[in-house]
């Protein structure tokens, strides 16, 4: 008899959560103005809010903080992180910032001016939002398979590489570079092919034009890959992140995802030239260079994860987790962006509310309904995300409305899993009846998502 599939640790410290009423989460939502960012870590029993920072460091990881060096320059930390990022993922040059949108501020400082186009895979938040800020335009050509949630494709969230060579032949003057986003988050947590990174560098070097992987969960596409490309099915996951990355000239890092940290980022690149100007802004916004944003102690632990992030059986615990909440509800008849992601399971909820008008934000609907009913909280990738146009400010209808199940790594087990999926099918169960959602009575002029206020529609 086989034997079945079983994690690849052991707890050694837990966390108690508290179970609350209904009464209770119905004053609280209400409280917080209907956005499930204001609510308090005590007011949710399963945070699926995002996977970033919220997952479970190692006894390597908390054993390097111990050794951290706090040193304001030249700390042997920074020099630790610097040689395993070589190492790893092969660049040359690197500097540390508190997080990943700390990171895209200053790189895109350097590289972004106003009226530029960056094409790229389904920007994510603050990517998209850097660009803005800066009057410049994110141009979306993931494939066109990715907008379709039921339909399969080993590698949804690659680059359509006819319309990238197609739009850089028309406007390459206008692009400072190409992006990728790996896995790419907004179509939901869909890996790209290294088959798709290899043609993105070939129509990029055509145009002379630089490529930037944002990279967060880097590993877990690295995964994917080996998973489901030929040819890489006996390659370690290391063998498979270098490979990606030599097709880069640069990198942006949310440390808080494939390191396993509660903190951190960095920026990583080839050109000696693009450091130096990246330097000044680094000094600017973080801090200084061997240090930008982060303790000793910090960086240390970075260091561990990435190490730890990209061996296999750590990845093919944290992705079977993920696949087996997907899988339990498909079984249920829940629309999800299939196949699973890396990350987490992103609901359809063009599907599962269509009797919501889209303008009353379904996905916020479907996210408040799943508070409401079990404590569990996600997060809305959908129109409220998506924003506003910056020229002309009418709301932004994406192709897919969905609402994102981030996982914790090393967090939750399956029995939470379990109850996600009960609560959602509850949910899905009295669809019909929900045919009411929400309106903003608030919002930031950009990246609403984050502090954004809402009341009931009727």
């Amino acid at each position: 008899m086989e034997l079945p599939f079983a994690e690849s640790y052991k707890i050694k410290m837990v966390e108690t959560i508290r179970k609350s009423t209904r009464a209770e989460r119905e004053k609280w939502i209400k409280e917080a103005k209907y956005n499930l960012f204001n609510l308090r870590s005590e007011e949710v029993f399963i945070d699926l809010l995002t996977d970033s920072g919220t997952g479970a460091m190692s006894d390597r990881q908390w054993s390097a903080m111990m050794l951290g060096d706090e040193s304001y320059a030249g700390s042997s930390s920074y020099h630790n992180l610097k040689n395993t990022i070589q190492r790893i993922l092969g660049f040359e040059y690197f500097m540390p910032t508190h997080q990943g949108r700390a990171a895209e501020n200053v790189l895109f400082s350097v590289l972004i001016k106003e009226g530029d186009y960056i094409p790229g895979n389904s920007h994510f938040d603050t990517t998209k939002g850097h660009i803005e800020f800066r009057k410049a335009h994110a141009v979306d050509l993931t494939i066109d398979i990715a907008s379709d949630t039921e339909a399969y494709h080993p590698f949804k969230g690659n680059v359509d590489i006819d319309k990238l060579d197609s739009y850089l032949a028309k406007n390459a003057n206008k692009v400072p570079f190409v992006i990728v986003t790996v896995t790419n988050n907004s179509s939901g947590g869909q890996p790209v092919s290294m088959e798709c990174l290899r043609e993105v560098r070939r129509v990029a070097d055509k145009y002379g034009k630089p490529v930037l992987y944002d990279s967060a969960r880097f590993a877990e596409n690295a995964y994917f890959i080996k998973m489901r490309e030929k040819g890489y099915e006996n390659k370690t996951i290391k063998e498979i992140v270098k490979e990606m990355f030599s097709y880069a000239d640069f990198m942006t890092m949310s440390s808080k995802k494939d390191a396993i940290v509660n903190i951190g980022g960095f920026i990583a690149m080839k050109s000696k030239d693009v450091w130096r100007q990246c330097s000044t802004y680094n000094i600017m916004f973080e801090g200084y260079i061997t240090y930008g944003g982060m303790s000793g102690r910090d960086m240390n632990a970075l260091a561990v994860g990435l190490d730890e992030g990209t061996e296999f059986d750590y990845l093919d615990t944290r992705i079977k987790q993920v696949e087996y909440l997907g899988n339990k509800l498909t079984g249920f008849g829940i629309p999800i962006q299939s196949p699973p992601g890396g990350h987490a399971i992103f609901v359809d909820a063009d599907k599962v509310l269509p009797n919501v008008p889209r303008e009353q934000f379904r996905a916020q609907t479907l996210g408040i309904e799943l508070y409401l009913e079990a404590g569990i909280r996600g997060v809305e990738i959908g129109a409220i995300l998506a924003d506003r146009d910056p020229v002309t400010r009418e709301n932004r209808f994406p192709k897919l409305e969905l609402l994102r199940l981030a996982i914790p790594r090393r967090t939750y087990t399956n029995n939470h899993m379990d109850v996600i999926a009960v609560a959602l099918k509850n949910v899905y169960d009295k669809r019909e009846s929900i045919n009411k959602g929400f309106r903003i009575v608030w919002e930031a002029p950009i990246m609403r998502h984050f502090t954004v206020e809402l009341e009931r529609v009727g």
